[in-house]
């Protein structure tokens, strides 16, 4: 790279309002430096202090069931709660979820991204990646204004373990990326988890194969955890012994909750139980199920369950509803 090439990345560097932390930074991960071959320097946007800490990669599936969406976000929220920092890849599906979980915890996340920094990629994640770069950081190795190409989201998987003490795959196919990533984390000597499916899911084919060849299940945060390295343990268990002196933390389980009993309506509630975590329902199949009410009246109320997070809309008018921990 000339010294102009490299005057005008510096420009883009400062345009983007993100910063390069290099090798022989203080600010780069040590752990991170373990791997065979770390990147020379990390682009960054946000918090770059995020990258150092108990941090946990969440990998799965672009095209996820409601169940692996449900539990993505739950475990990630979990996870936020006991002090850990989730990091994942900010792509569509497992990812996406992943980090709404840790942002809607409070807690800081960390996107590696398979292009620059300064490129939203997928367009439709603009609002996550402001979220993300406001409570934590968005980094990558690729320069300003690279492309995401396919060759590039290997190359990144390197780096969601390398900075991680474990990976944990929600949803996978055989040879999916997750799976990849998970090699990956055992080539670096990191600790595999994987959330388990039905048999007859082919999305869950991953993590359960992953399972039979020795991956720690996972149902609970605690699961994580209790494998973790004892001076990680140590530095969690502080972290909450200083929460509990304090006030207590809020989770959204509580907030949602409260709002349930005393804001929505009668009919929200008795629509609520026909809501699966697990398995979507189309609005059609809402209103056969329930005639006791008009369309109108249902479409309200399902709308005060999103207001309220205790459901969501899918794409093509389906409703799931949201796992409350």
């Amino acid at each position: 790279m000339s010294f102009e090439d490299a005057d005008a990345e510096q420009n883009k560097v400062k345009q983007a309002g993100a910063e390069v932390v290099t090798i022989h930074d203080a600010k780069y991960p040590e752990r991170l430096k373990e791997i065979y071959d770390p990147p020379i320097l990390l682009y960054a946007r946000g918090r770059t202090e995020a990258l150092i800490g108990e941090n946990l990669g969440v990998v799965g599936s672009r095209r996820p069931t409601p169940y692996g969406m449900a539990v993505a976000r739950k475990l990630s929220r979990e996870f936020t709660q006991v002090g850990m920092t989730v990091v994942s890849g900010m792509a569509r599906g497992i990812d996406t979820y992943a980090h709404q979980g840790a942002i809607e915890a409070g807690g800081p996340t960390v996107a590696v991204l398979g292009c620059g920094v300064d490129v939203v990629y997928p367009r439709e994640n603009r609002k996550l990646a402001d979220e993300i770069v406001d409570k934590g950081v968005i980094v990558s190795e690729f320069p300003m204004g690279s492309t995401a190409f396919p060759q590039n989201f290997p190359i990144r998987n390197r780096v969601i373990s390398g900075l991680s003490l474990g990976v944990m795959v929600v949803e996978g196919a055989q040879y999916s990326g997750s799976l990849i990533t998970a090699r990956l984390a055992l080539d670096q000597g990191r600790e595999v988890f994987a959330v388990p499916g039905s048999i007859v899911s082919k999305p869950s084919w991953g993590p359960n194969l992953l399972i039979k060849q020795g991956a720690k299940l996972v149902q609970d945060a605690s699961d994580v955890v209790e494998d973790l390295p004892l001076d990680a343990k140590q530095r969690l268990a502080h972290r909450q012994e200083m929460a509990d002196a304090g006030k207590q933390v809020e989770t959204s389980s509580g907030g949602q909750a409260s709002l349930f009993e005393n804001g929505t309506t009668p009919l929200a509630k008795k629509l609520l139980p026909l809501l699966k975590i697990d398995q979507s329902i189309h609005i059609d199949d809402i209103i056969r199920s329930w005639d006791r009410n008009s369309p109108s009246e249902i479409l309200s109320a399902l709308s005060e369950l999103e207001l309220y997070g205790l459901a969501r809309q899918l794409p093509g008018k389906h409703f799931v509803r949201v796992w409350i921990s």
